[in-house]
This record gives C-alpha cells, structure tokens and sequence, in this order.
C-alpha cells in the first residue's frame, strides 16, 4: 500500500518537464472526474490533488508518486 498523505503535506513527484514540488490540496477517496477521464480513488487508494509550488498548476495523483518533502 502507498505513503498516505495528507491535505497541507509538501511533496514531489516526477513529471514530463522533471521534479515538481507543491502541496496537497485535496485527497479524494471516491471516484472522481478529472479533465474528462474517471480517475479510481478509495479509502485505502486515494488519489491526491496538489498545487504545484512554481507554477499554481494543479495536478492529481497516486500516493505512490509522491514523496514528502520539507515545505517551502
């Protein structure tokens, strides 16, 4: 099971244009609508929206993308 996370965590992931580093603004735990694809989130597989530090740009993923890193 991934790293549970928590709405205020900072944290990174890998993107197409390198690491990206933000902080959760929301853990979905149900299904949810994202830019037009379902994506499958559970209690025990949620799935995680963050604003990225650098551009405000919001993005959604698994835990297991993620790694906590110390806040800005």
């Amino acid at each position: 099971m991934a790293e549970q996370f928590a709405v205020g965590d900072h944290v990174r992931w890998n993107s197409e244009a390198g690491h990206v580093e933000g902080t959760i603004i929301e853990k979905h735990t149900r299904d949810v609508e994202w830019k037009g694809y379902t994506h499958h989130c559970s209690e025990s597989d949620p799935q995680y929206e963050i604003r990225s530090d650098r551009t405000d740009h919001i993005a959604l993923h698994k835990g297991g993308a993620l790694t906590k890193v110390p806040g800005p």
